[in-house]
């Protein structure tokens, strides 16, 4: 079966945001039968992964497809739905689920046949958990808890060959040009059309260019998370493997918009408003009972927290940043409290901050500086050479 590649998919029909599962994001290849998955990386056979298709259903194409988020359905909350014509395919697990294909208007009431683009829209973005739909000039937005469609024709923007969500952006592909688009019904406009740049899958490069983050840390073995409004970014130690989940789907008591997070003993401490939560790392990471805990309670803190790290020179030591000070909290002490509070300098606001192997990593807005050491960073009196947080953090091309 791998070595009979016979899917025919159309040239980027579909571009799918994952938030579990196989991976972060399946764009079809342009060869036709290839597709990739994740920000990196070759293109592989379509059929490896959904072998259904090929064995099965035999499609020589998919118009649109989707990953969808509805957690009050579980018979199409985390599935596949990849569109043929009239027919719709349901995939579970990367299996086909029992039934498909069913012709689309028995699933999705009031959506046409021959689609051109699809795009979940969550309850986040979109007031409650909604798929827009495209075809022509035409877009769908389809409401999943009751069924029903609002239609808007849409002359603005050239037809979406597909569509594509991730983050807080939504994106229309066509041709070789991309706009994003606001989703929700009301106010559905569209961006001047751009060229996809610096991704060979065809990703917008404004999602590297622009990078801002609320929270920043790297664990005992030395993996990156990074956290920005309801999601996160996981990098692992050595490797340019970088995943992206929603929040939600690993620290679930979170959910959105963390103020710091720092590693200590193998658990992550994460701060919100004036709570902190405790897990342990792990596959699933887990949430000690008993937490939240106050700010106050937990390590002796009151008012907003900027960032938060631990650093291997002195790996019981909380260095908590609020405005432009910076204090010490003593993990190993009960109770635990504020000490050694100093300026910095160099800082009015730090975004967010961690400590590494190789020393101090700060973040402000789009852009990051590197400091050996604690103690350097705050006895430094000019900031060392500036580097873009996507590049250097994550390995974007610009």
């Amino acid at each position: 079966r791998r070595g009979r590649p016979r899917t025919l998919w159309r040239d980027f029909v579909s571009v799918v945001w994952c938030r579990v599962g196989i991976s972060n994001i399946t764009v079809p290849s342009p060869s036709g039968d290839h597709l990739f998955k994740g920000f990196h990386g070759d293109a592989e056979l379509a059929n490896e992964t959904f072998s259904e298709l090929d064995d099965h259903h035999n499609l020589d194409h998919v118009d649109a497809a989707l990953f969808m988020h509805h957690e009050d359905d579980p018979d199409l909350h985390n599935h596949f739905f990849f569109f043929l014509n009239e027919k719709v395919f349901s995939y579970y697990q990367n299996k086909v689920v029992e039934g498909y294909p069913k012709d689309i208007s028995e699933v999705f009431p009031g959506i046409p046949d021959h689609l051109e683009a699809a795009v979940e829209c969550p309850k986040i973005d979109c007031d409650e958990d909604s798929v827009i739909f495209f075809k022509g000039h035409d877009i769908y937005h389809y409401h999943m808890n009751t069924q029903t469609v609002d239609k808007k024709h849409f002359e603005s923007m050239p037809n979406c060959t597909s569509a594509f969500h991730f983050m807080e952006n939504y994106y229309c592909f066509h041709g070789h040009q991309f706009s994003k688009f606001n989703p929700k019904p009301e106010r559905c406009t569209a961006s001047t059309p751009e060229r996809p740049a610096g991704s060979s899958t065809g990703v917008p490069s404004s999602k590297c260019s622009r990078v801002h983050l609320d929270a920043l840390t790297s664990d005992d073995a030395g993996n990156v998370y990074a956290f920005r409004s309801h999601h996160y970014i996981h990098k692992d130690d050595g490797s340019d493997n970088i995943t992206v989940e929603a929040i939600d789907s690993a620290f679930k008591e979170i959910h959105s918009d963390l103020d710091a997070v720092f590693s200590y003993d193998n658990h992550l401490y994460m701060i919100k408003d004036d709570n902190v939560h405790v897990y342990k790392i792990g596959e699933p990471h887990i949430h000690l009972d008993g937490y939240p805990k106050t700010l106050k309670e937990e390590l002796g803190v009151e008012g907003h927290v900027d960032t938060a790290m631990v650093c291997n020179d002195h790996p019981h030591i909380a260095h908590i940043i609020q405005g432009n000070k910076m204090f010490d909290v003593d993990m190993k002490a009960t109770p635990r409290e504020p000490t050694n509070e100093r300026p910095l300098s160099l800082f009015k606001h730090v975004d967010t901050a961690m400590c590494g192997p190789k020393g101090v990593t700060v973040v402000v807005g789009n852009h990051f500086y590197h400091f050996d050491s604690v103690m350097i960073m705050v006895a430094a009196r000019a900031l060392p050479e500036q580097h873009r947080v996507s590049s250097g953090l994550f390995g974007c091309d610009h």
